[in-house]
This record gives structure tokens, sequence and C-alpha cells, in this order.
């Protein structure tokens, strides 16, 4: 497989497409802005007016958009990759989506002759750019396998998960972990900083112990910073907290972690704060936010 169609060249999805291609892969790409994709079309992408024509020739398509709407809208709606594609191509979904679109994907795509993998990822905007990424897939093994080239160009951590949708299951789990380390950073500093302790000294003294995290490693110099920039943003977050709290009641538990990070988080979203990176969940302990409690 050499020519791949990519849609959804965001913060996440530009540096992929940059791995991609140094790894000798020729990429299709489709975004509804041009002017934002210029940098990767001068690099050697082909860029496409429509999501049709980006895929119909591609030996692959990988999608990584926003929410789970867009998945559907980017697979289903007429015209897109389900109606464009030739028969046989492999199509990757990345996005972080409910495990049921993934079933729902895998269903139709397979009585079309497609072979469809779940493959969403973590790692953020850094493993993204570094080819670093955990990549966490569904599907048939088979197809895993196949497409085991085009993984290794972006990630390093690759793993097949089980059937359609377990992709999805993993990367939920994985989000559940993050909203419970991330608060805990966030508490952390708030504590050390009304205590008056240095945060630079702090982070330096614990992140080697026992409470270190790649959430402190990666996020804490930037809270202390008051660097709120994203690399992932709080409102995609968000997204996945909710379907992982669905899929939580779907099965009939009550992760208390869970929801009370995500009740905290769009408290912030509501505040205009959904476009921040998430380590702006260090705003909901904030002194100006505590006194208007």
């Amino acid at each position: 497989m050499k020519k791949i169609g990519f849609i959804g060249v965001g913060i996440m999805g530009k540096p992929m497409v940059r791995n991609l291609m140094k790894a000798g892969f020729e990429l299709h790409i489709y975004a509804r802005t041009r002017s934002k994709v210029e940098d990767v079309i001068g690099e050697g992408a082909l860029f496409h007016p429509s999501i049709g024509e980006c895929v119909k020739e591609c030996d692959a398509v990988i999608t990584i958009v926003g929410y789970p709407k867009d998945v559907e809208e980017v697979y289903f709606d007429k015209g897109n990759i389900l109606d464009s594609a030739g028969a046989g191509t492999y199509l990757i979904d990345m996005t972080t989506t409910s495990p049921q679109i993934a079933e729902k994907l895998y269903q139709e795509g397979a009585k079309r002759g497609f072979h469809v993998l779940d493959a969403p990822v973590t790692g953020g905007d850094t493993g993204a750019k570094a080819g670093t990424l955990s990549i966490l897939v569904g599907g048939d093994r088979e197809d895993y396998e196949a497409c085991m080239e085009i993984f290794r160009a972006m990630g390093t951590n690759i793993n097949y998960e089980g059937k359609a949708g377990c992709g999805q299951h993993c990367k939920l789990a994985n989000q559940i972990m993050i909203a419970g380390a991330l608060s805990g950073v966030c508490e952390a500093l708030t504590y050390a900083e009304s205590k008056g302790l240095d945060l630079d000294t702090f982070f330096r003294s614990v992140s080697s112990g026992a409470a270190g995290s790649r959430q402190f490693d990666t996020l804490g110099p930037k809270i202390i910073k008051g660097d709120y920039a994203p690399g992932f943003f709080m409102k995609h977050f968000i997204k996945d907290m909710k379907l992982a709290l669905i899929e939580s009641n779907r099965s009939g538990l009550s992760l208390g972690v869970l929801s009370q990070v995500l009740a905290d988080c769009e408290e912030l979203e509501a505040e205009g704060y959904g476009d921040l990176g998430t380590q702006a969940l260090m705003k909901y302990y904030d002194e100006e936010h505590r006194g208007e409690e």
C-alpha cells in the first residue's frame, strides 16, 4: 500500500501526514479550508477539493476528525468515503468516537468489500510529531497486520485490541485514566501553591517519584507557566469523557472520578475555555474561580 487518503489534517493529523510522507507514502488530503494545509501541500501532500476525489484511488484511507457526527458525515454522507473509495480499500478511523459507530462502520464497510479498522491514538500532538503514538486497533486481525507498515510510520506502541469497537473501548479507558491523573496534578499544584511552595522546585522534587505521571511530565510545566495552548483541546476531552460515561452506564458502572472531572470541564467549557488545552482544567482550581463559588 502506497497511496493514502487522509481526512482531518489538524493538530494531530498534520504531523501524522508528515510522518507518513517521510515513510514514503503518497498522501492525498482533504481539508475544508485549503489555506490551513498549505504547509503540507508545499511538502508534497496532494490536495483534493472533495472527500470523494481524495479517496477514490487510494489503497488506504485514514480519518481523524473531531466528533462522532463528523465520523458519520465523512463515511456515510452521499458522495463521501463509502460511496467513493474502491472495493478492497483499507478504511482506518483514528478518531476517538463511539464504539457503536465503529461497529456500524465495520459492518457496513464489510458489506461493501472494505477492510475497516478503528484505530484511535494516544500521545497527544507531541507523540504525533515524534511519530511515537500509541495506536489502539480494533477490527479483523489480518487487516491490522496488513496495515502495520502504515501504523509504524506514525507510532511505536501498536496493539491489536480485538474485534471492531475494541480500539475505541481501549481509548476510552485511557481517557478515564487521564481524567484521574490530570485532576490529581491540578489538585496537587493547587495545594503546593497555597502552602507557598515554589512550583518549579515542587515539580523537580516529585516528578521522578511514586507520584510521577505522563500527565505531570507533559502538562505540569505548562500549568506552572500558565501555558494553556492546546496540544489536545478541552472540548475534545469532554467529548471523550462523555463517550466513556455513556459506555460505563451501559455496563452498569459508577465511575465517580470520571463523572466529577467531566462536570468540572463542562463548567469550564461553559465559561469559554473549550478551545484551550486539557491542562486548562487548572483554571477550575485557580484563585479567581474559587472566589466565584
